[in-house]
């Protein structure tokens, strides 16, 4: 069984005997939902949750922003680095602006990522873009 303890979200398994009298403790104290009863219904394909299809529906502004904030930098930053204008880079963030070949290559320059994963459609994921 697959419990998930929302009060300081907190997920936790049991197995075994006796799981239901545990739960019962448990939800005397905390507010429990139960994720799965099987241990078959346990996996779920990450592909098929709700977190998955909305991260994906932006991939490449979720990426453009971890990279963003790995490298310590603010919108405004970046945005100074390469020299345009910070709702440029919130609109790139966003998914409200594709990225030009000559932007993906600039912004990857910059933040020192593979030039490929800010090319809308690139399956490419692998090794960072180095200049020669």
């Amino acid at each position: 069984m697959l419990a998930l303890v929302k009060k300081t979200h907190i997920e936790i398994s049991i197995h075994g005997e006796h799981v239901d009298e545990l739960l019962a403790w448990i939800r005397k104290k905390y507010d429990v939902t139960v994720l799965a009863d099987e241990p078959e219904d346990e996996s779920v394909s990450i592909e098929s949750t709700e977190y998955w299809q909305e991260m994906e529906k932006n991939r490449i502004g979720n990426l453009l922003a971890g990279a963003r904030l790995k490298a310590g930098l603010t919108q405004t930053q970046l945005a100074e680095k390469l020299g345009i204008r910070q709702n440029m880079v919130s609109d790139y963030e966003h998914g409200r602006r594709t990225c030009s070949d000559a932007m993906a290559k600039r912004l990857s320059m910059t933040l020192k990522i593979n030039e490929e994963h800010l090319k809308y459609g690139s399956e490419q994921l692998h090794e960072p873009t180095t200049e020669a």
